[in-house]
């Protein structure tokens, strides 16, 4: 999805615990006719903007992650990896010079272009 400015704002934030919550909400508002589904697809635009920015502007925390690269895929310029036994060491945080240090089973990264980085592909 494209906005005017030609920045592209990735609709996967709609699966987080937020998204879901605003989807479900947003269904309840539409079935009981309280407002139309234009209204909604406008409002679940304005999420992926709003939430895409913040993260840009409002995360500086640098983490590095180690683990076993399960899997990995690239589909229309999206790359999607699983992560087994991760552990992100989030740096200036906690007691420890080092940094926290936190562990899961595995994790999915979805990692996409973002509208200022270059294109990478080369012409022939």
């Amino acid at each position: 999805m494209s906005a005017p400015s030609g920045q592209t704002y990735y609709e996967f934030y709609r699966g987080s615990s937020i998204g879901t919550a605003l989807t479900d909400a947003l269904d309840e508002l539409i079935t009981s006719g309280d407002i139309p589904p234009q209204l909604a697809m406008r409002v679940l635009q304005q999420f992926d903007k709003s939430l895409t920015e913040c993260l840009q502007k409002g995360v500086k925390q640098k983490t590095s992650v180690k683990g076993h690269l399960s899997t990995y895929r690239l589909c229309d310029d999206v790359w999607t990896f699983v992560v087994k036994d991760p552990q992100f060491r989030m740096e200036g945080t906690g007691s420890s010079s080092s940094g926290e240090l936190v562990t899961a089973p595995k994790i999915k990264i979805v990692a996409c272009k973002s509208g200022d980085a270059p294109d990478g592909r080369r012409g022939h």
